[in-house]
């Protein structure tokens, strides 16, 4: 084994993921459940399109993983 793959070997050691809280997992499944709604309502309640309710649920949801990414990165630089 080689130097640099012994340096990969510790470096994914020391950065193993931390298990996933129970709350984590329910808020994405609560989030999911009412972004597919905001789908539902767009789609049938407005009668805007099938692609047009696709693309706004689909933005709603990527900027709500912006916001989780962005939050969690300062709270790890804070750590």
């Amino acid at each position: 084994m080689s130097v640099d793959q012994e340096l990969i070997l510790e470096r994914d050691k020391a950065e193993s993921a931390e298990p996933v809280s129970t709350a984590t997992v329910v808020a994405y499944t609560v989030v999911g459940a009412l972004l597919f709604g905001w789908f539902l309502f767009g789609w049938l309640v407005l009668q805007q399109g099938f692609i047009d309710s696709v693309g706004e649920a689909a933005g709603t949801g990527f900027a709500l993983l912006l916001i989780v990414a962005i939050v969690g990165s300062v709270r790890r630089s804070r750590r």
